[in-house]
């Protein structure tokens, strides 16, 4: 018997930030198996920029070939999980002794694919550039990070194009301190965006593919733009969770999990990352607490430990630190205990976009 076929064998459904991100850090201690249905890691926030700026798209789209070392990687759409392991969509078995569940999000507009079909991403990020290229007005409806930053990427690249940016909220980041938000929006005006908040959009046309027209607003206003983007939010991939027994979905769609972050009465199931209503945003930073939580608790259970006697998950609460660039030079950031300016969001977020850190972590210098 080889020493790897004594390891716990670990399957992780979900290639995306937490998955990736967890595989590689148990890769050398358990017997690991990432299932993923796409070929390549799609890095968001590269991809908001990669539709202004298309050169980005191939450090922005990772191949998952150098992740593991010893581990491996399973193209495949995981169709359902029981305590033993994991059932493809095409009746290949993967058995493992923990799961865990990490399935990410998806979004309307062309920075993720909903089926993981990443060449379909690609021609979808050329038709959105070109769209933009021709659009003099471009109207984004929806005033989240996403919504946000590609406001700030497209003030960026085309100060000549006018850019409107609707918030349902009364105003920007309006779960953080407001001093965010007010940054953000001030520096936003001086880029020359509008920022409309309050409103909401009645139609939202451009889900499918790039679309101009005239949007009406809840405030009665009716904007006519060339090019409308649909920013609306992140939707969880929650369908393979349908079969464990007692889920149960949070109002925004996401799986609820216990302090351990377990989905469902089965013990050996984890759920983490954005499909998880853990009590973190859909955000990186949400992740960056999880997947250190999760790499211990794992290790611990490995070792003989009782679940029990590992302390429970903790979520960032209202202390969770958000980085929102507005293009490669400006933006702003909440630290825990400030909001910092332009130089902080550069450095840490802006000027590179996470691509130098996620390029190494999948192999890829």
């Amino acid at each position: 018997m080889s020493p790897k076929s004594r390891e716990p064998k670990l399957v992780i459904v979900g290639g995306g930030y937490l998955g990736s991100d967890l595989a590689k850090s148990l890769d050398a201690v358990m017997d690991v198996t990432l299932i993923e249905r796409a070929s390549h890691f799609t890095h968001a926030p590269a991809m908001i920029r990669a539709m202004v700026d298309p050169a980005l798209l191939d450090r922005a789209l990772i191949p998952y070939d150098g992740l593991l070392k010893r581990g491996r990687v399973i193209r495949g759409e995981a169709a359902s999980i029981d305590g033993t392991g994991v059932t493809l969509a095409d009746g290949t078995q993967i058995a493992g002794d923990t799961i865990v569940l990490a399935t990410g999000s998806s979004n309307s507009a062309p920075f993720k694919s909903a089926t993981g079909d990443i060449e379909g991403l690609r021609a979808d990020n050329a038709h959105w550039n070109a769209a933009l290229r021709d659009a003099s007005r471009v109207l984004i409806i929806g005033a989240g990070a996403v919504g946000t930053e590609l406001a700030g990427e497209i003030a960026h690249a085309h100060p000549e194009k006018k850019v409107t940016l609707v918030a349902s909220d009364p105003a920007l980041f309006p779960g953080f301190p407001a001093k965010l938000g007010a940054s953000l929006a001030a520096k936003l005006a001086a880029m020359g965006v509008e920022v409309i908040t309050g409103a909401r959009a009645q139609t939202l046309p451009g889900r499918d593919r790039p679309k101009g027209g005239t949007v009406a607003l809840s405030n009665g206003r009716e904007i006519e733009a060339d090019l409308i983007v649909p920013a609306v939010g992140s939707r969880a991939q929650t369908s393979v969770a349908d079969a464990l027994p007692d889920v149960d979905r949070a109002a925004d769609g996401r799986i609820k999990v216990d302090g351990y972050l377990r989905p469902s009465t089965l013990p050996n199931v984890f759920a983490a990352g954005d499909v998880a209503a853990a009590g973190d945003a859909m955000t990186i930073v949400g992740i960056s607490r999880q997947k250190p939580w999760l790499e211990k608790t794992l290790k611990s259970l490995a070792a003989g430990k009782r679940l029990e006697e590992i302390k429970p998950y903790a979520p960032w609460g209202e202390k969770a630190p958000i980085l929102v660039p507005l293009g490669p030079k400006r933006g702003s950031s909440f630290m825990m205990v400030a909001t910092l300016g332009d130089w902080v969001t550069r450095m840490m977020k802006g000027r590179d976009l996470f691509l130098t850190k996620y390029n190494k972590l999948l192999g890829r210098a």
